[in-house]
């Protein structure tokens, strides 16, 4: 979701850098580049004339011409433009002070209204609440069926008195959907259920029955909220849509479905603002936890490629178990070997973070790397998981034992190559050494640079290396001597620095092979 968008933005804002004042017609060029980008992203021509001639307006003031840096300042507006159109803020659900909290949704069929019933009610119910779902959509064929389904993967009570339409009454549906809707209100309110999620009907597109209908259900229920499901895919008819059901129902929030197809962005950035309504929740896969509370501020840090560290330290808190935090933790502060069995540990773990893709995608910068992580293989974690349980338990603590016949084994065992088995063990070997090290109060060195005060052995390394301090004469004639060849050395070395080279010294550029750096440093700097 939004990498077209996402892709433009980012190489419009490269252009900007270096720039240390910037001219109307930069700002002009720079707005220019992001109606194009909005535009092939499907965002409602109406809201993209909006947005950019805010963007512009702010660029030309004074807070970017007085900026110390305009480039970044540019940003900055541009992001805050984003929030503002996505909503400004983040919108909960508001619940009912007396009686169960009602919940309708509404929405045209194939946007996933079934499917996020089930979606919301599990996170509903990790929350802290009781719902239950109440199966209001008699016209699609095993809609009911559906429904059932879902609820009873997500662990939640379904009100399904009628078995809904089949492919012979598709014509003329039996039962009636308002009746269902008030006993299942009822129902939930008689077995203290706190939240109702009633499913309603839709159609292939917006007509006069449908919205009847909807109607009707609303007036006998009077729900607390009526959240509107769109598919993120469907471009700038999102608009026309949202719209007509606004009319119809007055929906009061919004939920986008399909966050994780290949749609370019223009539904969720266009329906907030044409509406005035607020998106607040996104569907982001097929699975029932692939559901997550809609923050326009993180939405905006994903579309700007600044990652989204908020959402990413949420999931890692839900699925990561305190237990094996604090046993890891224990065994770093005792100097423990890390070993396999550790190694399979944190696998686990961070499978029960969900899709690794979608994490890395969360991650500041992704987009640079966003060819590499489609191409990544989700299986490899099944495959590395596969091998080490092929391992004995003595392997697993003692992986230095592992010679040519086990490695064999052990492959024929997991259904991979040898040198598969290999790699696995080459990379524990490097991970073992990293995690000795960091556990020793210091990070290891990085190849081509100096060790670091602290940085585990490498700065003790080096200082057995290092020229001994020359010891000062007790003759006052030679000591004042040497304190003079002193320092004329430290003002020619003073003359031989680069200009700019002071802090906060504006001139030249900084060239690195200017000073006395170890080999392959200069490619570390980028020079």
């Amino acid at each position: 979701m939004f990498n077209s968008l996402s892709d433009r933005l980012t190489a419009t804002f490269k252009n900007l850098r270096g720039k240390g004042r910037l001219t109307e017609a930069d700002v002009d060029a720079t707005v220019r580049e992001i109606r194009r980008a909005l535009l092939d992203a499907d965002v409602a021509v109406p809201v993209v004339r909006e947005f950019t001639a805010r963007v512009r307006e702010r660029a030309l003031g004074a807070e970017v011409s007085a900026a110390l840096n305009p480039s970044q300042q540019i940003v900055k507006i541009v992001n805050e433009e984003l929030v503002e159109i996505l909503g400004g803020e983040t919108r909960r659900i508001r619940l009912a002070k007396n009686g169960p909290t009602i919940i309708m949704l509404a929405g045209l069929q194939g946007a996933g209204k079934t499917t996020l019933a089930g979606k919301l009610s599990k996170w509903l119910k990790a929350q802290g609440h009781s719902p239950m779902l109440v199966a209001c959509d008699l016209q699609r064929p095993n809609a009911v069926t559906q429904l059932q389904v879902v609820g009873q993967r997500a662990n939640v009570p379904v009100f399904a008195p009628h078995p809904g339409a089949t492919s012979q009454e598709l014509e003329h549906p039996a039962g009636d959907p308002v009746a269902v809707a008030r006993a299942g209100v009822e129902e939930a309110r008689q077995k203290l259920h706190d939240v109702v999620i009633v499913d309603t009907a839709g159609r292939l597109g917006v007509d006069a029955d449908m919205m009847e209908q909807a109607r009707q259900i609303r007036r006998a229920i009077v729900p607390n909220e009526v959240l509107f499901v769109i598919d993120s895919m469907i471009g700038q008819d999102a608009v026309n849509t949202a719209l007509a059901f606004d009319e119809g129902v007055n929906f009061t929030g919004i939920v986008l479905s399909k966050l994780d197809g290949d749609a370019r962005g223009g539904a969720a950035l266009s329906v907030a603002s044409v509406t005035g309504k607020p998106v607040m929740f996104a569907s982001t896969g097929e699975g029932l936890d692939d559901f997550e509370l809609f923050h326009p501020d993180r939405m905006a840090s994903r579309i700007l490629d600044m990652g989204d560290i908020l959402t990413l330290i949420e999931q890692a808190e839900k699925a990561w178990d305190k237990d094996e935090a604090a046993r890891m933790a224990k065994k770093f502060a005792d100097q423990e070997d890390f070993t396999l069995e550790d190694f399979l540990a944190q696998m686990q773990q961070i499978r029960n973070m969900g899709s690794m893709k979608k994490m890395l995608m969360m991650m500041p910068g992704a987009q640079n790397i966003r060819q590499q992580l489609e191409q990544f293989d989700e299986r490899e974690i099944d495959r590395v998981e596969a091998i080490v349980r092929s391992m004995t338990p003595h392997e697993r603590l003692a992986p230095k034992i592992i010679n040519g016949s086990r490695r064999a084994r052990i492959a024929r065992g997991s259904g991979v190559h040898v040198s598969e088995v290999n790699g696995l063990l080459e990379r524990f070997a490097q991970a073992q050494k990293m995690m000795k090290k960091m556990a020793q109060g210091g990070m290891p060195g990085m190849p081509g640079m100096p060790g670091l005060p602290g940085a585990g052995g490498g700065a003790r390394k080096n200082a057995k290396n290092a020229p001994k301090k020359k010891a000062k004469s007790g003759n006052p004639a030679k000591a004042a001597q040497e304190r003079k060849e002193a320092e004329a050395r430290r003002a020619n070395a003073a003359k031989a620095l680069p200009t700019g080279a002071a802090f906060g010294q504006q001139g030249g550029d900084f060239d690195p092979s200017q000073l006395n750096l170890p080999k392959g440093f200069d490619k570390f700097l980028g020079k």
